[in-house]
């Protein structure tokens, strides 16, 4: 499928999959199998060599994640992907992908709580650090850089903040050191490209926008092609010293020696960690991401401008203090959704009610059609608040570096008539205005 096709062509077409070769199916089927038939001994050896691709073990692939993986590929511009159990496994992937134990990598400071919980306890365990930057200046990334550094890491539609990355400046500072900038785009599929602004891989919490149903879990990378793995050694060692675990294979060169393609990244996740760690997306995962993606693109229109309206009505409501919004920011910050943002600004929302956490409370319980529960990108409007739910691992001090206060409701906008999203909204914050009944005992 040509780079040049609109999203909502490569959507449904992307990845070169016309029709099952087995059954001439138009619908990509759903393979339910754990092995794959060898032709024979030799067939089986280059397999397992990387002398030839092809199934294996659907640990490591799978001909359904195939067309998944193939299409949100395309559907980034990137040049390969690989899917994982989860978002979360994605995350975790990503980094190990190319830090070991003494390594360090830069991430933005604005991150998903469960991502920030990874990143500062879990991979520290590990012996990798994580060294915070504050996003609002791009040469935060830079300072904190050593001889250890092996990647930036960022949201490119973080929240609560919901101010969009500076990707091309943060990416610019890395590519002269030969570090990579890894993107997590879960919030912006279709209307945010990061590989053109000079990230070098993508990840996907598929079960957010992407499958968009509420069905399913899954997460992907996507190897955007356009990084030299070995143009510094010693920076990047994972794709540059012999791996022992593969034979000796140098990642960074024998990929593009195998495959013609600038691929190391991906095919290093898939048959490294992939193999030994097992975090596979179920096939029937994959089938039921793949009936979202064919969508996303027109849901992310709908998404976006039922959330300006949204916008629009919250700021003149007398219960609500404030209203963060990718284009409300001022100065730089405010420029960067011009910027990196086409075609809409996303979904999410944020509001401070007025009263605090108790009114925060009383409207989100008062919400009769938004749902309550702990996700984005629902096709459902859905509200939570942040500080008691997806962020209530984190410190006070973390939460207010996160941009969480004890006040804030994160709003997913679904793709419902706007009309009925406001009045849902309107009487929710009408009942958080009026005083409980034990206020007024």
């Amino acid at each position: 499928m040509s780079k040049n096709k609109h999203p909502e062509t490569i959507a449904l077409h992307g990845g070169d999959y016309r029709s099952d070769p087995a059954t001439t199916a138009v619908a990509v089927p759903l393979y339910r199998t754990t092995s794959y038939q060898f032709n024979d001994t030799d067939h089986a050896a280059n397999l397992f060599a990387l002398k030839e691709f092809g199934n294996i073990y659907t640990r490591i692939m799978n001909p359904t994640n195939d067309v998944l993986e193939k299409r949100v590929a395309a559907l980034e511009g990137g040049l390969a992907a690989v899917t994982v159990g989860s978002g979360q496994a994605a995350s975790t992937f990503a980094i190990m992908n190319v830090c070991q134990s003494g390594d360090n990598f830069v991430s933005s400071t604005d991150l998903y709580g469960g991502t920030v919980n990874l990143f500062t306890h879990t991979l520290k365990k590990l012996g990798i650090e994580c060294r915070y930057a504050d996003p609002s200046d791009p040469s935060n990334f830079e300072k904190l850089i050593d001889d250890r550094t092996r990647c930036f890491y960022a949201e490119t539609l973080p929240n609560p903040y919901l101010r969009v990355f500076p990707i091309k400046e943060v990416s610019d500072i890395g590519r002269k050191h030969s570090i990579p900038l890894i993107m997590d785009n879960t919030a912006a599929p279709v209307i945010c490209k990061p590989l053109e602004h000079g990230a070098a891989v993508v990840v996907h919490s598929l079960t957010k926008f992407i499958g968009g149903h509420g069905t399913v879990i899954g997460g992907c990378l996507v190897d955007g092609g356009n990084f030299d793995w070995t143009k510094d050694p010693k920076r990047q060692p994972l794709f540059n010293e012999p791996d022992a675990s593969y034979g000796g294979a140098q990642w960074g060169v024998v990929v593009p020696q195998l495959t013609g393609a600038n691929v190391s990244y991906a095919v290093r996740a898939r048959v490294v960690l992939l193999r030994d760690l097992g975090a596979p997306l179920a096939p029937d995962n994959a089938w039921g991401i793949i009936q979202g993606l064919e969508t996303v693109p027109l849901r992310m229109k709908q998404h976006c401008s039922n959330a300006e309206k949204a916008v629009a009505f919250l700021q003149k409501h007398k219960n609500v203090d404030r209203v963060i919004y990718p284009t409300l920011h001022k100065g730089e910050i405010g420029e960067r959704s011009k910027k990196y943002m086409k075609g809409g600004n996303g979904a999410l929302i944020g509001i401070e009610v007025k009263g605090g956490v108790e009114a925060g409370k009383k409207f989100i319980e008062s919400l009769k059609m938004f749902y309550h529960v702990a996700n984005i990108g629902d096709a459902r409007s859905l509200a939570i608040h942040p500080a008691t739910t997806t962020h209530s691992q984190l410190t006070e001090e973390e939460l207010l570096a996160a941009g969480v206060t004890p006040g804030y409701v994160r709003l997913s906008i679904g793709i419902e008539h706007p009309d009925d999203i406001i009045a849902d909204l309107d009487q929710a914050l009408g009942a958080s205005g009026k005083p409980s009944l034990k206020a007024v005992s």
